[in-house]
């Protein structure tokens, strides 16, 4: 089974940038398609973007044009590069694969936009 870590969160100012990185133990992003998603306190968990196999991107409307997913199929990881963030983006950040018969999920990675 495959295993996903994310990494990358943190303490961020608005206006700021972030770089997230969701690690697989094993090569699969050239096979599935793989998503972000966010869960901030009391809501609900959110797609945020997404990326098939072929290479096709969504984003949620609230980061379009200032959220970039992308991947790194030789380094097993996937990416999500997140630019003028505001408090609204504070969450908890997972990353997903969805496999043949599955999906998998990190643990998450703690993203707090704060002056």
């Amino acid at each position: 089974q495959v295993q996903l870590v994310e990494s990358g969160g943190g303490l961020v100012q608005p206006g700021g940038s972030l770089r997230l990185s969701c690690l697989a133990s094993r090569s699969i992003f050239g096979s599935y398609g793989m998503a972000w998603y966010r869960q901030a306190p009391g809501n609900q968990r959110e797609l945020v973007a997404s990326i098939s196999s072929g290479g096709s991107r969504n984003y949620a409307d609230s980061v379009k044009g200032r959220f970039t997913i992308s991947r790194d199929n030789a380094a097993n990881t996937a990416f999500l590069q997140m630019n003028r963030v505001t408090s609204e983006d504070t969450a908890v950040y997972y990353c997903k694969v969805r496999l043949s018969s599955s999906e998998v999920w990190g643990p998450g990675t703690l993203v707090t936009v704060s002056s």
